[in-house]
């Protein structure tokens, strides 16, 4: 699968739409949902093209890589959700419903979150 140069996230990086940014250095983006399923939910995306989880595992820089990582933790401090607890979540292909085919880590807090997965 090619990436996709023109979906929301890389409009967004572009900006060519408006965002409600919360990080940004020189590989990480990061802004609220516009859709929120919590009182904090956040999206953080790399700048770079990368489809999925496992494109950017396999393509990403170590650079890149260490910077998402240190970026998802930063954020979830910032936003005080290191305490009462959060949830990181990445949705990779038609099963997992991701809806983006641009990478991007999905942080969840300031409620209970229950189980994750509902059983079938």
């Amino acid at each position: 699968m090619a990436y996709d140069s023109n979906n929301i996230f890389a409009r967004i990086l572009r900006g060519e739409i408006p965002n409600d940014t919360v990080y940004e250095d020189d590989h990480v983006l990061a802004f609220r949902d516009i859709n929120p399923q919590a009182p904090t939910h956040v999206l953080v995306i790399p700048k770079g093209a990368f489809i999925s989880m496992d494109d950017f595992s396999q393509n990403a820089s170590d650079a890149e890589i260490a910077a998402l990582v240190r970026a998802v933790g930063s954020i979830a401090r910032d936003l005080g959700v290191v305490q009462s607890g959060y949830r990181i979540l990445a949705n990779h292909g038609r099963d997992a419903n991701q809806e983006v085919p641009h990478f991007h880590v999905h942080i969840f807090g300031h409620r209970p979150l229950g189980p994750m997965l509902q059983r079938e």
